[in-house]
Formats: C-alpha cells, sequence, structure tokens
C-alpha cells in the first residue's frame, strides 16, 4: 500500500472520534497537522504501530519497519497479533473500566519470520464510530539487563539530572557523593564537600539547637523536612527546603543518608508579594483594613498582658470628595499618598498607621501613659495635614477630622474601639473639621438612638408619619405671595415631631430619601394644582432635592412628568430647589438632568447660595433660574455692612445673568428694607410667615393679604 493511503488510513483512525472530523474535507488543516505528525513519525526513534477496529494494521512508521523486519507496504492490513502476539491481553485490560484509556505494557513482539524479541512501551485506545482503534509506542528491551540493574540505571539517571541538589552521607554523617545540581546550587565543587562531614553545610543563620533538633528527628525516625537557610560558597544565604531520609540494610542497620535541597527563593518572593497583596494598601504601602484588625488586636493582648493602654486614632480628610471630583481622581491618589507619608512622619516607628479605605486612615499608639502624649501627636497630625499640598501644577488645601478612644478605658474588643473612634471623628466633623475629639459614653448612647431612628425611618413612609409644611416666598416689590417652599416634616409617634436636620441625613446615608423624595414631589404638586385652581393661578411651588437623588440611577423623571400630566399640571408650577453640591457630582449627568427639568416646564432654583465650593463657575454652564441667598448672610444685614454689600453683590451678579433672587431668612423690616432697597426679587423668612400647615397656608392665600410690612395690617 502507497504511504499517502496509509496516512490517509491512520488520519480516519485518529479522527473516528467525533462526526464533524469525519467530514473534514482533505485541505483541512486538521488532517494536514495529522499527515505532517505521522511524517514526523518517520524521525522518531521509537516505533509507532496503529491498527483498526477490527484489528488489522494500519500504519507503522520507519522506526516500526525496522524493529519488525516488515516493509510497510506489507503489514498494513496484517492482523496486529502476527507482530505482537498478546495484544489482546492487553486490550482486554483497557476495557477494564478501573483502567485509563492508556497503559504501559512489556511483551514479547514477533519480527518477520516469526522470531520473538522482547517489548516495552504503552498503548492508547481512540474511540470511533466503528469501534476501538489503537496506538501502539514501543521499544526493544534488553532481556538480559534484571530490573533492578534497570531500576538503579534509572535512579542514578535522576539522581544526575534532577535540577534539586542532593548529597548522600554514610551513617556518621560524611558526604559521600554529591550531584550536578547540588554543586550548582552551593558553588562548592564536588572535592570541597565529599569526605567532610555533613556540618560543613550548616548555615550561620540557624544556631547549634536548631541542628541538634534536626539531627534528633533523624535518628529517631528516620527522617525530616522543613525550611532552611542555605549557605553558598561566597556566603550568600538563601530559602531552601530541606529533606532527610535514610536507607536501611535488610538488618535495620543505617545504611546511607540522602539529603535533597529545593532552592525555594521565588517560592518565598512570590509568598511575600501574595502576602503584601493581602495586609497592605497598593496606594499608599501602608497597612490596610485587615492587616489593622490583625495589630489592633496584637495591641490589645499587649496592653492586657503589661497592663498599658492603647490609643486608636480615626482619621477622615475634611472634603477630600470635593477635590476628587474637581480635580481628577490622579490628584486625589497624590494626595493621598502624600497624606499617607505626613502622618507616618508625625509618629513613632513602633506605632501603626493604615488606610482602611478612601480617604480614612487610623493611627494605633501603644504604651500610652498620659493623655497630653496622644494630644501632642494629634496637633502634630493636624498642623502637617493643613499644610499645603503641592501636586504636580495644583495646590491644594485640606484638613482632617479625628476621633480618639482609648483601651481599656473606653472598651475592651476591637470592633468596638474602631466604632467609639469612628462616632468621635464624626463629633469632630460636626463641630467644624480639622480638629480632635475624644470619644465619649454619650456618643454610644447617640449612635444607639441613631441606629433606632433609622430602623423608624423604614416604617414612617408606609404609616404616613411624613407631612408638608409651606413656607410663602413673597415678592417683595408687591407683597404678594407668588411661591411657597414645601418643607419635609415628620411626626414620629413616640417623640413627636423630628428636625428635619436630624433626620434626612439619615434618609440620604441609607438610600430611602428616592421614596420620601418622590413621595414629597407628588403631595406638593397635588397641592399646588388644587391651589392655583383656587387662589392663585402664578403660584409656584418649590421641592428640595437631596444630591442623592440625583446620583446612581438619578431622579425617575418619567414618574415625576406622569403624575404632573396626571393633575393636569404644567410644569411652571413646580421650582426644584438644588444645592451646589449638587453640580459637583458627575457635571455632565447632572446637567443632562437639569436639561430635561427645563424641557419640562419646571424650573431650577440654587439654594443656599454663597455657602458651597466654586459656585460662581457654575452659574454660567447650568440652567439655573433663581438663586436663594443664604439666610447667614441675611442675620447679618446692616447699613454699610460687608455682608450687604455680598447680597448686592449676588443680586447684581444674578440680574446681568437673567436670573431671580430670593432671600431667606428675613426676620426684621430693617432686613427687609435693605433687600428691597438692593433689588432683591423675592424674600422668605418668619418677618412674613413661618411653615404653616396646608390648611393654615390656604387660609392666608385666600385672604390674599399684603405681606409687607410697611403695609396697613402689618406689624412694624
Amino acid at each position: 500500500m502507497p504511504q499517502n493511503n496509509a496516512a490517509d488510513t491512520f488520519f480516519h483512525v485518529l479522527t473516528a472520534d467525533t462526526a464533524a472530523a469525519q467530514e473534514l474535507p482533505r485541505s483541512t488543516p486538521d488532517r494536514s497537522h495529522i499527515l505532517a505528525l505521522l511524517r514526523l513519525g518517520d524521525f522518531a526513534r521509537d516505533a509507532f504501530l496503529a491498527t483498526d477496529p477490527q484489528g488489522g494494521v494500519t500504519y507503522l512508521n520507519r522506526a516500526a519497519e525496522r524493529l519488525f523486519g516488515y516493509r510497510r507496504g506489507s503489514a498494513i492490513g496484517l492482523p496486529a497479533s502476527d507482530l505482537l502476539p498478546d495484544i489482546q491481553t492487553f486490550l482486554d485490560r483497557l476495557d477494564d473500566p478501573g483502567e485509563a484509556s492508556s497503559i504501559a505494557w512489556r511483551s514479547t513482539g514477533l519480527r518477520l519470520g516469526r522470531v520473538p524479541f522482547s517489548l516495552a512501551g504503552a498503548v492508547t485506545s481512540m474511540l470511533g464510530p466503528t469501534g476501538r482503534s489503537f496506538l501502539f509506542l514501543m521499544r526493544e528491551r534488553n532481556p538480559e539487563v534484571s530490573d533492578d540493574e534497570r531500576q538503579a540505571r534509572l535512579a542514578s539517571l535522576v539522581y544526575r539530572a534532577t535540577s534539586e541538589g542532593m548529597l548522600v552521607l554514610d551513617p556518621k554523617g560524611f558526604i559521600l557523593d554529591v550531584n550536578p545540581a547540588f554543586v550548582r546550587l552551593r558553588g562548592q565543587h564536588e572535592s570541597e564537600v565529599i569526605g567532610r562531614h555533613v556540618r560543613c553545610l550548616n548555615s550561620s543563620c540557624h544556631d547549634r539547637d536548631f541542628y541538634r533538633n534536626m539531627w534528633r528527628s533523624v535518628l529517631d525516625t528516620g527522617r525530616w523536612q522543613g525550611e532552611h537557610w542555605g549557605q553558598r560558597k561566597n556566603g550568600e544565604l538563601y530559602p531552601e527546603w530541606l529533606s532527610i531520609n535514610t536507607s536501611y540494610t535488610e538488618d535495620g542497620e543505617v545504611y546511607r543518608r540522602v539529603m535533597i535541597f529545593s532552592n525555594i527563593a521565588e517560592i518565598k518572593r512570590a509568598e511575600a508579594i501574595i502576602w503584601k497583596q493581602a495586609n497592605f494598601d497598593r496606594l499608599t504601602d501602608l497597612p490596610n483594613r485587615q492587616m489593622f484588625h490583625d495589630r489592633l488586636e496584637q495591641s490589645i493582648k499587649k496592653s492586657k498582658r503589661t497592663n498599658t493602654r492603647t490609643c486608636l486614632l480615626f482619621l477622615d480628610l475634611d472634603r477630600f470628595k470635593e477635590i476628587n471630583d474637581t480635580l481628577g481622581h490622579a490628584v486625589g491618589d497624590e494626595l493621598l499618598k502624600e497624606a499617607a507619608r505626613r502622618l507616618n512622619g508625625c509618629v513613632r516607628q513602633s506605632d501603626t498607621v493604615a488606610r482602611l479605605g478612601g480617604d480614612e486612615f487610623t493611627v494605633l499608639i501603644d504604651d500610652i501613659h498620659e493623655t497630653r502624649d496622644v494630644e501632642r501627636v494629634t496637633h502634630k497630625i493636624l498642623r502637617r495635614l493643613s499644610e499645603p499640598f503641592h501636586l504636580g501644577m495644583e495646590t491644594v488645601f485640606i484638613s482632617t477630622s479625628i476621633g480618639i478612644t482609648f483601651y481599656p478605658d473606653d472598651a475592651t474588643e476591637a470592633d468596638v474601639l474602631l466604632n467609639n473612634a469612628d462616632q468621635a471623628m464624626y463629633a469632630a466633623k460636626a463641630e467644624g473639621r480639622n480638629r480632635s475629639c475624644y470619644f465619649t459614653a454619650s456618643m454610644q448612647e447617640q449612635a444607639q438612638t441613631r441606629m433606632r431612628l433609622v430602623n423608624d425611618l423604614h416604617v414612617a413612609l408606609d404609616q404616613k408619619q411624613f407631612f408638608l409644611a409651606y413656607q410663602p416666598i413673597v415678592e417683595l416689590s408687591t407683597g404678594r405671595i407668588a411661591k411657597a417652599e414645601a418643607l419635609l416634616r415628620w411626626n414620629h409617634p413616640v417623640r413627636g415631631l423630628i428636625p428635619p436636620a436630624e433626620f434626612i441625613p439619615l434618609a440620604e446615608e441609607t438610600g430611602m430619601i428616592r421614596g420620601i423624595g418622590d413621595w414629597v414631589f407628588c403631595e406638593a404638586t397635588r397641592q399646588a394644582r388644587n391651589w392655583r385652581r383656587d387662589y392663585a393661578s402664578g403660584l409656584q411651588l418649590s421641592v428640595n432635592i437631596s444630591p442623592v437623588q440625583f446620583r446612581h440611577e438619578g431622579i425617575d423623571l418619567g414618574f415625576w412628568l406622569g403624575h404632573l400630566d396626571t393633575l393636569g399640571l404644567d410644569g411652571t408650577g413646580v421650582t426644584i430647589e438644588i444645592t451646589e453640591g449638587i453640580l459637583l457630582d458627575s457635571a455632565v449627568r447632572i446637567d443632562q438632568q437639569i436639561a430635561a427639568f427645563h424641557e419640562a416646564g419646571i424650573q431650577i432654583s440654587l439654594d443656599d447660595f454663597g455657602t458651597g465650593y466654586s459656585s460662581l463657575s457654575y452659574l454660567g454652564k447650568f440652567s439655573i433660574d433663581s438663586l436663594k441667598i443664604d439666610q447667614s448672610f441675611v442675620s447679618n444685614l446692616r447699613p454699610q455692612g460687608p455682608d450687604l454689600a455680598l447680597c448686592e453683590a449676588i443680586i447684581l451678579l444674578a440680574h446681568k445673568l437673567g436670573l431671580k433672587v430670593v432671600a431667606e431668612g428675613i426676620e426684621t423690616r430693617a432686613q427687609y428694607e435693605l433687600l428691597a432697597a438692593a433689588g432683591c426679587d423675592f424674600g422668605q423668612g418668619f418677618l412674613f410667615s413661618k411653615p404653616l400647615l396646608a390648611r393654615h397656608f390656604e387660609a392666608l392665600l385666600s385672604a390674599g393679604r399684603d405681606m409687607r410690612p410697611t403695609a396697613a395690617g402689618r406689624p412694624n
């Protein structure tokens, strides 16, 4: 049979395991690759023989031709048993469910002329649609070589070729032989160690007790293994895994001891990298949250053992988010790295500075004797972090708020200590930032009260505990009520009225503000529809929007507009009040939402103007309709005063940009007159009215009263 036909036959055997392979065209890469492999088989030293499912020979390579004495063409089609008389024994083993699909074997082959000879090799089966085919790999064995001698040769080959250093000792510990890998590993020639006692390999990193215990284990059990510091001829140390095993005579006496040296430097380096990644912050190289908790637990144990105090500082960088959002995350990352460096410079080397995540850091100070020692550290931290940060082309100023707690004064558990320090840090922020605050028991009570309040918030909306109050916004030139602000109130079933400043931040933190905000919008617009229909067709109701409502998935504007459509209320009857902080968050997305409000006819008012960050730069960028001057400017108004100058400047700027101005917190006639003279459009405050329930506000509307203090019937 020609060679190509034999190859084609074997090709079909190899590809018979799938229907797709059987249908491969003759020019497919798979077929070409297999034919190429068959041609390479002609250059192999080992013999290859393949059979079809009926046991007929389908392929021999040149080594097999030489081994059996057959020409390929004359062997193709012969029963494989003519060449391998014990073939059925091995095929039966392959049929055993407990066997693998490939097995090693030894047998007798028959050369041309029925001349027997010894063989060793392996056989593998291939399942096809017409049955199982087999591929044999084989080599002639020398029957004169015993199995013991063959194993000894193999062992010698392994001993010489392995990459692990090996040496052989006599029963007294003298070195009889070393392999080439040992010479390469230790840098010592055979002649420098053979004949010497094994103690010449001892490392300077281990003391006498280490080696005494190691050899005691070898004498008692015959073996030992563990990590060991190897030492090269030039004195260089490296980590290795050392194994010692003992070979015994038939009488049970020690015959030889074999030591195996494996260089584990790369493994150690990899372990060190993994350990660092798991325990240290990648940005700042400070211990991370996991490492910090471990250090805190160790400090608590040490303090308990030595009867000393441990101090925990919890730090949060003030207004870091504003810098991150305005200057970019790259600048923010550089700021965090520089802050970490400064923190490390403020404490002792024995103290721990860690980054928990974001802009939160902790400092762990052991062996505290006097509280003033901690005060010195906190003052140093506050001073260093308030110094300017020069970050590339930018110069940035920040501060930090620090919470302080002590073990065992405030708590004895790590988690409780961390929670205490966190609470104290928030107290420092509430007191004005850029300061430190010690944990007190009252903070724990406040935290528990806060938790109960959050739980109550979850049911407040469903149980109809919320209601709206409405505060008039008066046109200063005419005294008429032109607008009103809808203000959310919570009537708690136990505590009564809870101030908005107490529960709204909790609603924002928990995300409940979204559902509450939707309710406020629906309730306020329903009321606006009724009042515009019955009393003042041009009345606008202002609804406050939390920054949280804009973030993440944003406001469901489709739902809001659908609600307006259901009410039959035009968008001009609603004003959305936002704070400057909203404009800092993802400006493109915020701009899109503001534009969508405008398209629906809903106006946008910028609340608390002048108290935020970089407000002027956003007036021209965003579609704002009006500004609300914060009451902090209004409360101190006096002729020729700086606050009046600021208010006049804001009013002038707003009018130049085509914006209306509302002044908040008007409480006196003098404030009203100064603002009216400055050209302010609208005013809001207790001078006109406090926030009213809907029925009381409705009565005010129906009276149609002039709300100016100079008008008849109004208090002077």
